[in-house]
């Protein structure tokens, strides 16, 4: 989520850098010390390997970063700068006065990008019950103050008095700063609160609530935890990858088993990657395999999976804005949906070609496939169990939209706010690899 260096293009986020341990200079025993944290005796699944990598508490990318989430002294006044070449200057200068690793797209365009989702809830939700909002992974809250601002100045009082803004965080130190960023305006004190805690675990959210709410993710996808599966061959089944150490100890490879886990074969099943499978698997094709075998690797998104089930089961009112990277460039690692691994070294972005290189020093992310992201979000709801059952009457249960990171913006937003002189609109311009993902409810039944 937080080293976006070369996917956000244009923006010069790699200017700041990391108190990282570069892959080169670890020696071998100094590399069986972090295997032994990430991968013990036992062979671990790719994304129990992925969720340590990135998460353990002393040894994980995110307890390892020289800085966390940013927070800007004060707006970009876009405005008053000439051009790119200023804006460029400006953020170079920011950085390097911050110290700061990373600043999310809502902090560098507030408060317009949050006053964007802010007014797409408002176009949508029903405000004759009391507004509620949950975040996932607020950072360093703008995007709760930005939307709560919106909401005070622009909906009827009573929404604003009524409404409830939750901030789940699975980081401490996070937490705390989004209650001080939410806390400088003292009348959205009483309507906020952050819950420390896992989003993915179901007993956080306690009873089922079966009121309206609101769920917004920004750039929560693409550190989620994947699966990998593998095939020898174009024909033959799907395997589940397993990462073990290797018997000397110093360093790691993978193991196949047959599919076995449940997370992974829900997963396989509404990709529909069995149906693909034997849909190609004619007497022409097996015969061709066995002369020119090709293996295949995938990436499935277990962890937003799994997210999702939990959202569905305990929010089934639930309206969802989620935003994230649509494409990654120069992916190393091989695979479909495969991630970017990412470390930095010297001052310059260095790009592993296999995902077991990371060790806590590089950040794994993935893009997010919206197509598939819909799947997801219509089998959490029941909807694709609905269209399987051809007795069923029932219709479509929620409305879904996916739109670029530009069209939301011209929609919902003000992009006239962070356009400069010259026309240039670094929030319009710059985000091409990123959309956003609406998912609401419906009561239509015919």
């Amino acid at each position: 989520m937080f080293s976006r260096a070369r996917t956000a293009k244009n923006l010069p986020l790699t200017l700041q850098k990391l108190k990282v341990t570069p892959n080169g200079l670890l020696t071998p025993p100094f590399q069986a010390l972090f295997f032994s944290h990430f991968v013990g005796d036992k062979p671990v699944l790719v994304r129990d390997f992925i969720h340590s990598a990135l998460y353990d508490s002393k040894h994980g990318y995110f307890s390892q970063r020289s800085a966390s989430v940013g927070v800007l002294d004060r707006s970009i006044k876009f405005n008053q700068l000439e051009g790119r070449k200023a804006y460029m200057k400006h953020l170079d200068k920011v950085y390097k006065q911050s110290g700061i690793s990373w600043f999310t797209p809502v902090e560098l365009f507030k408060p317009w990008y949050a006053q964007g989702i802010a007014e797409a809830i408002m176009r949508t939700a029903n405000l004759s019950v009391p507004l509620k909002i949950y975040e996932i992974g607020g950072g360093s809250g703008t995007c709760a103050r930005g939307i709560m601002d919106y909401i005070m100045l622009n909906a009827p009082p009573r929404v604003y008095n009524d409404m409830t803004y939750t901030s789940v965080e699975i980081s401490p130190s996070l937490a705390e700063i989004q209650k001080q960023t939410v806390g400088e305006a003292r009348s959205h004190l009483s309507k906020f609160k952050v819950e420390c805690r896992d989003a993915t675990e179901q007993s956080g959210w306690g009873d089922v609530d079966q009121q309206p709410c609101w769920v917004i993710m920004l750039e929560v996808l693409d550190n989620l935890p994947h699966d990998l599966i593998y095939s020898e061959s174009q024909v033959l089944p799907w395997m589940e990858v397993w990462v073990e150490k290797q018997i000397d100890g110093q360093a790691l490879s993978e193991q196949y088993r047959p599919l076995e886990d449940p997370l992974i074969k829900r997963c396989v099943e509404i990709v529909e990657m069995d149906e693909k499978h034997a849909s190609q698997s004619s007497v022409i094709l097996k015969a061709w395999s066995k002369l020119f075998p090709k293996p295949r690797r995938c990436w499935l998104p277990t962890g937003c999976l799994k997210l999702l089930e939990v959202l569905h089961a305990a929010l089934p009112k639930m309206s969802l804005i989620a935003s994230d990277f649509s494409y990654l460039p120069d992916v190393k690692i091989p695979g479909e949906r495969a991630p970017l691994v990412s470390t930095k070294k010297d001052g310059h972005s260095l790009d592993y070609s296999s995902y077991l290189d990371a060790k806590g020093d590089a950040d794994i992310f993935f893009s997010t496939d919206f197509w598939l992201l819909e799947r997801i979000d219509h089998h959490c709801s029941g909807l694709l169990n609905l269209q399987k059952d051809k007795s069923s009457k029932q219709g479509k249960k929620r409305r879904t939209l996916t739109l670029d990171t530009s069209s939301f913006m011209e929609e919902f937003g003000l992009p006239t706010k962070t356009r400069t002189k010259d026309g240039y609109n670094p929030l319009l311009d710059d985000f091409k690899n990123t959309k956003f993902y609406l998912s609401v409810p419906t009561h239509n039944t015919r």
